[in-house]
């Protein structure tokens, strides 16, 4: 249970280790809205705009179990860094109990406001009905949500990656085998349509929580989780959240952006909301992919940090930015050499296909960079710094791109909303650098 390989073992093959069992499981995570979208789209493609118009909100639930997550799991790290085994128990059961409140009040709030919010993106009646179906099934699965991502960003903290890529697959293989059951309702099961969508998701978070519980329970971690640890404590909240809560904006501000550009593209055609939908399903496969990289080597630098090894630190990060650049080199081959098929998963209209390709073009353009970016703020989370994660990820998603969005239609029409996202990518990973640079040579 000792946890000091995290400092022992050479960079590479240590940071390949922990990363490539996250890098397969936030590649499965992504499959969930992909698998759910590609038998959604045998419906209708009415169903494809539904969906597409739940996914700010869906993502900002994710973002808020995930930010906190990454609250507990660098809190966890670095207590067990720096060899202070009861805060590191304290911040993983405190962690697990707000978590826990937080999906009870996003169970709430998100099936009160979705009536008014898609209103404000669609005068589809059909559209509407099956975006509010959709929903408010999916949403009654927020504290499962929130449970499960706590108990995911332990098991990283004290390095279980294994056990967390085990967890994730046996819920998307849930999922994959439900969803086209209860949509199309073949043999005894029932005919959902949409609704079965989101119970095939929902189920398949509930059995990835189910072998959290069942892993912890047959081969408990070095992070106790027990009763004893349920008293809440000003102190470790504080710390949690100043963590938390920067990386919960940092993914939310994803949702921000997607609501403001539906609503450029809107004024141009529904088709272009559309593709903006399939194509975060897409770059959600990609760039989750490359967070995967982030999630395995979180727990490295906030160890290593922890315990003061910042030459280590500096390596682990250089390593990273390599790995990560090597995942978006990939994404934008993939981008130009098959752009139909990728599309074409998710509708068959040739016009919104054609529409689709040039978007991948065009945004691809940016996505090696993008790497810097998403390094940094990884490492600075894993360093404790969530605030200087939190000027880059605004940076991308609101400081840049979304003034550049509104500028750039005006003279490229729908493109020019394609160009905003290159454009921002460039900008901020010059940003990124610098302020990462700036921090660790300081080490405040």
């Amino acid at each position: 249970m000792e946890q000091t390989f995290m400092k022992e073992r050479k960079v590479l093959p240590l940071v390949l280790s922990m990363s490539l069992p996250m890098v397969v499981s936030m590649a499965v995570n992504s499959l969930y809205n992909i698998v759910d979208s590609y038998f959604v789209a045998k419906l209708s493609e009415n169903a494809m705009t539904a969906l597409a118009l739940v996914y700010p909100v869906q993502n900002l639930i994710n973002a808020i179990a995930i930010g906190f997550g990454v609250g507990i799991n660098a809190t966890v790290a670095f207590y067990l860094g720096a060899k202070e085994q009861e805060k590191a128990n304290q911040a993983a059961v405190q962690g697990i109990l707000l978590n826990f409140l937080h999906g009870v009040i996003l169970t709430v709030l998100s099936i009160a406001v979705m009536p008014f919010f898609l209103k404000s993106f669609s005068p589809e009646e059909e559209v509407l009905h099956m975006a509010l179906v959709y929903s408010n099934r999916a949403f009654l699965f927020s504290v499962i949500i929130m449970l499960g991502l706590a108990y995911e960003k332990i098991f990283q903290a004290v390095g279980s990656m294994k056990f967390t890529m085990l967890s994730m697959i046996g819920g998307f293989i849930t999922n994959i085998v439900l969803d086209p059951l209860l949509i199309f309702g073949i043999g005894f099961f029932p005919q959902l349509g949409i609704a079965g969508a989101a119970y095939a998701t929902g189920i398949g978070q509930c059995v990835t929580l189910f072998l959290y519980l069942l892993c912890y329970k047959i081969r408990p971690i070095p992070v106790k989780i027990e009763r004893s640890y349920l008293r809440m404590d000003k102190a470790m909240s504080v710390k949690l959240y100043s963590i938390g809560i920067p990386a919960i904006l940092n993914m939310a501000l994803s949702s921000v952006l997607i609501s403001v550009l539906n609503g450029i593209l809107a004024a141009f055609s529904e088709k272009y909301v559309l593709v903006l939908g399939v194509y975060y399903k897409l770059q959600t496969f990609i760039y989750l992919t490359a967070n995967g990289i982030i999630q395995g080597i979180r727990p490295l630098i906030g160890y290593n940090y922890g315990a003061e090894e910042y030459g280590r630190v500096e390596k682990i990060y250089q390593t990273t930015l390599r790995l990560t650049m090597g995942v978006m080199f990939i994404g934008s081959i993939l981008s130009w050499a098959i752009p139909e098929r990728l599309i074409g998963l998710f509708t068959s209209n040739m016009e919104t296909i054609q529409i689709g390709v040039n978007a991948l073009h065009i945004i691809s353009l940016g996505f090696i960079v993008s790497a810097v970016s998403v390094s940094c703020c990884g490492a600075l989370e894993g360093l404790g710094k969530g605030r200087l994660s939190l000027y880059i990820s605004l940076a991308r998603y609101v400081v840049v791109i979304i003034p550049a969005a509104f500028l750039f239609s005006r003279f490229a029409g729908a493109d020019g909303v394609w160009y905003a996202f290159c454009f921002s990518e460039f900008v901020s990973a010059g940003a990124a650098y610098f302020i990462y640079k700036t921090f660790f040579l300081k080490r405040e």
